[in-house]
């Protein structure tokens, strides 16, 4: 398929929301016009205000209810690429249909309008996770874009309401990544554009106005590294995988930039242990904050010989989006920590 070059329209639904504000940002930047969709007349405001220094190229419209059949037919109209990124991220649903429900019905409302209205359409990306790749383990494993998080999808429905809020959360995402590709090989002879969905772990960085408003990652990192909410063994022996924000935001361009790009791809900086952000806030010199700001650091934990559990290839980020250096740990902590001392946190 043809790329989307810059000058082209772009549709980002949940424009407002954590990730996709740097989506804009970088769309913005590159030239392309943004069409953004928010759930509110009120959530636009922030953005325009945010944005004002980048022309006139964004278009805000209001999708009140994402899972509302023709929600999105007007605004995929004259649009060239969608990168669909509205879904619920949290932990604390209580019913499992809270998080899965929209996160499905969103995505397939946002492709059933494609399919009709969307003629201009060449590539349409979707912002999954890779919550729909792993699988419980205690051993090391290098996920890759074949797996898929079967566990959790059977964990919900045997426990129901009782699965912890991080499996519900993983289910929506696996069984919403699946209905996108169902939908498209369902669809194949109708459709005009390719499919793409981009896989990150932890987002990181993020600009909001007070901590408790934090998405759920950068949450987990505040109150781990600034709070103390983890034990010693928790920091040195639990974890996940990480990305800057900044990186995400930079493969969901690339997706719509690359004629090659198809399917689904993993987009990841690196494995950590809590401890790994320890070490690291502790060696920034000079430091946004005075060092026993931070959580203490345990002189026993050896980075070299720390077990991390979720790894991830990367190999096609790499050979079809070009990505091929991320944002360093060091310097997105930096950033972060900057941001933070910067609000008076």
């Amino acid at each position: 398929m043809p790329a989307t070059q810059a000058g082209s329209t772009v549709l980002v639904t949940g424009a407002n929301g954590f990730v996709a504000m740097w989506v804009v940002r970088k769309l913005l930047e590159e030239g392309y016009h943004v069409r953004g969709t928010i759930r509110s007349a009120s959530k636009g405001d922030y953005m325009r205000k945010v944005f004002e220094d980048l022309g006139d190229k964004l278009e805000l419209v209001v999708v009140p209810d994402i899972e509302k059949e023709g929600a999105f037919d007007e605004a995929v109209k004259g649009v060239d690429a969608v990168v669909h990124m509205a879904s619920p991220y949290h932990f604390g649903a209580v019913d499992p249909a809270e998080l899965i429900d929209p996160a499905i019905r969103g995505t397939l409302s946002i492709l059933q309008s494609a399919l009709k209205y969307g003629t201009n359409i060449r590539r349409i990306v979707i912002t999954t996770s890779t919550a729909a790749m792993v699988r419980p383990t205690n051993t090391p494993i290098v996920f890759t874009e074949d797996d898929w998080n079967d566990a959790s999808i059977q964990e919900v429905k045997e426990k129901s309401r009782d699965a912890p809020g991080y499996i519900k959360y993983f289910a929506s995402k696996t069984l919403a990544e699946r209905a996108a590709f169902d939908f498209v090989e369902k669809n194949k002879e109708s459709i005009g554009w390719d499919l793409v969905t981009i896989a990150p772990p932890y987002p990181m960085i993020n600009e909001l106005s007070s901590p408790s408003s934090a998405n759920a990652s950068l949450a987990e990192w505040y109150q781990a590294i600034l709070e103390s909410a983890k034990s010693p063994e928790e920091l040195k022996t639990s974890g996940n995988a990480w990305a800057d924000v900044r990186d995400i935001a930079l493969a969901h361009v690339r997706a719509i930039q690359q004629p090659e790009a198809e399917g689904r791809i993993t987009v990841s900086a690196d494995s950590f242990n809590w401890h790994d952000w320890v070490d690291v806030v502790h060696s920034l010199n000079p430091s946004p904050y005075p060092p026993n700001s931070y959580v203490q650091s345990d002189p026993s934990y050896d980075p070299k010989t720390a077990v991390r559990l979720l790894n991830f290839d990367t190999t096609k980020a790499r050979r079809v989006l070009g990505i091929d250096k991320y944002i360093s740990m060091e310097q997105s902590a930096r950033d972060m920590l900057e941001d933070f001392r910067s609000r008076g946190w």
